[in-house]
C-alpha cells in the first residue's frame, strides 16, 4: 500500500466528510476543504511542538554540560563547525552529530551564525553567542549555568511524570508522590543535591540582586539593619553589603544551611533558625522567593513573624512574581506560568496575582503595601505595618 503524507490523509478525510455533508447542506467548495485542512495541520503541529518542547531544555543542558558557550566565547570570533567539533570532549564517532545539536540551539535563540571571510573570496559561517548564551558562561558575573545541574536533575524531572497520578490521590505534591517525602526533607537527605540546589538558588540570587540594586536602590536607603530570611549562602546579602556598608545584614536560614558558613563582610552574620518560630529583629526583613514555596496559611504565619520582628518604622521587602499582568509579553507570561506549575509540582506553594497578594498581605497584618514591577519576571513588594 502506498504511504500517504499527513496532508493527503487529512484532505482525504475532509473530502469524504464534506461529501457526506453535501447530501444534507448542499455543496462545499474546495477552498472550504483546504481551510479545514490548514487548521487541522496547524493543530497537529501545535500538539507535536508541545509534546517535544522538553527537547529545548535537554539540548541546552547538553550544551552547558559540554561547555559549548565557553568554548565559543574563548575562541574570540565566529567559530566554524570544524573548530567547534575539534574543541569538544566528545568521542570521534559523535562528531557528525554536533551540527544537529547546534541547529536546535540556534532555532531556540542560544547561538547564531555569522559569516567568516575566507581565502579565494569564499565565505564560511561560524557560531557566535547571543545575549542568552552569554548568561551561560561559567565565569560571567551573572551566570545562570548553575541552574542546570540541579533543576534538570532526575529527582526534579521525574515528579512531572506523576502529575496525573497526583490529581487522583491525597499526596501534597507530585514530588511527594514520586519520592515519598517533601522536597526540603529530600534535599536534607542528599547533601550533594542540596549543594547543587543551593548553587542554583545562589546564581539566580546574584542575577536578581544586581538588578534590585541597579533599578530599586532607593528601597534600601536609610536602613540600618536587614534580615534576609531564607538567604541561603548569603548571595543577596553580599550585594547589599557591598552597596550599603551601613546596613548590618543577617542571613537567616535553617541551621543545616548556614552551618559552617563564615562571614565575608564585617556587616554580615549568619544565623540559623526557623522562620515559623521567630525571626531576628531588624529595620527590614527581606523575603526573596520565600512565600511562593508555601500555601496561604503558612504565608500568613511567616508574615506575622515578620511583623513581630520589624521595628515600628520598618518594612518587609518581598521579591516575587506578580501574575496575570495583561501588558506582559507572551514569553514572560508563559515563563511565569511555568514557574507557577513548578511550585505546584515541587512544593505546596504558588505564584500569585495582585488580588491574591493583597489578600495575603492584609491577612498577615500589614496595612499598606507598594508593588514595583521592575525586575523582569519578578516584582518588588514593600509592606508597611
Amino acid at each position: 500500500m502506498e504511504k500517504k503524507s499527513s496532508c493527503h490523509v487529512i484532505l482525504f478525510f475532509l473530502h469524504d466528510f464534506d461529501i457526506r455533508l453535501k447530501n444534507e447542506r448542499g455543496s462545499c467548495s474546495a477552498g472550504h476543504i483546504e481551510e479545514k485542512a490548514t487548521k487541522l495541520l496547524g493543530a497537529q503541529t501545535h500538539i507535536w511542538n508541545n509534546i517535544l518542547s522538553f527537547i529545548n531544555s535537554m539540548t541546552l543542558k547538553c550544551a552547558v554540560d559540554l561547555s559549548i558557550p565557553d568554548i565559543i566565547h574563548k575562541y574570540g570570533q565566529p567559530m566554524p563547525l570544524s573548530q567547534l567539533v575539534a574543541s569538544l570532549p566528545i568521542h570521534p564517532s559523535k562528531t557528525c552529530f554536533i551540527y544537529r545539536l547546534m541547529r536546535v540551539l540556534i532555532n531556540s535563540g542560544f547561538f547564531d551564525l555569522q559569516k567568516i571571510p575566507a581565502e579565494n573570496d569564499t565565505e564560511l559561517v561560524g557560531y557566535v553567542l547571543t545575549d542568552a548564551s552569554m548568561l551561560l558562561l561559567r565565569d560571567h558575573p551573572l551566570s545562570m549555568a548553575s541552574l542546570f545541574p540541579a533543576l534538570l536533575d532526575t529527582c526534579f524531572f521525574k515528579p512531572w511524570l506523576q502529575v496525573s497520578t497526583w490529581f487522583t490521590n491525597e499526596d501534597p505534591t507530585p514530588f511527594h508522590t514520586e519520592n515519598g517525602t517533601n522536597m526540603w526533607d529530600y534535599l536534607m537527605q542528599d547533601p550533594k543535591l542540596s549543594h547543587l540546589f543551593n548553587d542554583a538558588m545562589a546564581c539566580e540570587s546574584r542575577f536578581v540582586s544586581n538588578l534590585v540594586i541597579e533599578k530599586c536602590k532607593g528601597v534600601f536607603e536609610g536602613l540600618e539593619s536587614l534580615v534576609d530570611v531564607g538567604g541561603g549562602t548569603g548571595s543577596m546579602a553580599k550585594v547589599i553589603a557591598n552597596s550599603f556598608p551601613g546596613i548590618n545584614c543577617i542571613v537567616f536560614d535553617l541551621p543545616h544551611v548556614v552551618a559552617g558558613l563564615q562571614p565575608t563582610h564585617e556587616n554580615i552574620n549568619f544565623v540559623g533558625g526557623d522562620m515559623f518560630q521567630a525571626i531576628p529583629s531588624a529595620d527590614s526583613i527581606l523575603l526573596k522567593w520565600i512565600l511562593h514555596d508555601w500555601n496561604d496559611e503558612d504565608c500568613v504565619k511567616i508574615l506575622n513573624k515578620c511583623k513581630e520582628a520589624i521595628t515600628s518604622h520598618g518594612k518587609v521587602i518581598i521579591i516575587e512574581i506578580v501574575m496575570e499582568n495583561e501588558k506582559e509579553e507572551h514569553l514572560k507570561k508563559e515563563t511565569q506560568l511555568f514557574l507557577d506549575m513548578q511550585m505546584m509540582v515541587y512544593v505546596t506553594g504558588k505564584e500569585r496575582n495582585e488580588k491574591e497578594w493583597t489578600n495575603l498581605i492584609l491577612s498577615g497584618g500589614f496595612s499598606n503595601f507598594k508593588i514595583t514591577p521592575a525586575l523582569g519576571l519578578y516584582s518588588l513588594i514593600e509592606l508597611y505595618p
